[in-house]
């Protein structure tokens, strides 16, 4: 799993540095948190591709997916991209289900409330999406995956993109989901938390992948304005980081176990 990727800069070095990655890894499976990658706020469909052509297998978001207006439509039609599930919002879907070497994988995306937007439970979402996975939340159609075929049968790995701020909330729900899924890993803060650990039950966590891109840098934007905004309270108009400095790929990889859909190691990257 990978942490959000900051402007062309990121996009640069997820594609320098993710298909060797995947190799040296022997990596099945990637998600990538793509909300950031339109010069810091939104995604456009190019950029999409550009993710997905580097390896990723599903696209993560968070709340800046709704920046660019245009964008919405490629939330509709792309069943890899996804976004927070818990939005009141008919645009795009919340989970997406793919079935690769001889494995189901199911990815969530849920966001925050705490410092955030106040939009529906992340929690009751999550229990709500259980269920439908399950068969049990009324209409009982077979999950579409993101290549376009379905597949009914039964699927233990699950993974989870929390986009949110308080750390407080995403160690809740790693509690919360304990068990339930196999690995759960916050997004949103950009900044890479040294928490990465097995919860009691065998899911995965960690509190915020980080990010990718210019780590010399503001959450990957433009040191300068953002001491500027923090010092006078002025919302100057935030850029990215120059792109002069090599960049990283920050997130964790994690061994599942796929009889069972526990983790059984984690490790962070790029840290």
């Amino acid at each position: 799993m990978i942490g959000d990727v900051i402007g062309a800069h990121g996009l640069e070095t997820l594609e320098a540095g993710l298909p060797a990655l995947i190799k040296t890894e022997n990596i099945d499976f990637i998600t990538v948190n793509g909300e950031n990658a339109a010069d810091g706020f939104g995604m456009t469909e190019s950029d999409f591709k550009r993710i997905i052509a580097a390896g990723a297998d599903i696209v993560t978001s968070g709340n800046h997916v709704w920046e660019k207006r245009e964008f919405w439509q490629v939330l509709e039609t792309e069943k890899a991209m996804i976004r927070p599930a818990n939005y009141s919002i008919e645009s795009g879907t919340g989970y997406a289900y793919k079935y690769k070497k001889e494995i189901g994988w199911i990815v969530i995306n849920l966001q925050g409330r705490e410092f955030m937007n106040a939009i529906d439970c992340p929690f009751k979402c999550f229990d709500r999406l259980i269920e439908l996975f399950k068969g049990n939340a009324g209409d009982n159609h077979p999950l579409i995956s993101a290549d376009g075929d379905s597949y009914p049968n039964a699927f233990p790995i699950i993974l989870i993109d929390f986009h949110a701020e308080s750390s407080r909330e995403k160690e809740a729900l790693g509690y919360y989901v304990d068990g339930k899924v196999s690995l759960i890993a916050g997004t949103h803060t950009h900044v890479q938390t040294t928490d990465e650990k097995i919860l009691p039950q065998g899911t995965g966590y960690i509190t915020d992948l980080g990010m990718t891109g210019n780590i010399d840098s503001v959450i990957g934007m433009n040191p300068s304005i953002c001491l500027e905004r923090s010092r006078k309270q002025v919302l100057y108009h935030m850029e990215t980081a120059s792109s002069n400095k090599p960049g990283k790929i920050q997130g964790i990889i994690a061994e599942i176990e796929a009889e069972t859909g526990k983790t059984i190691s984690i490790k962070r990257i790029g840290g």
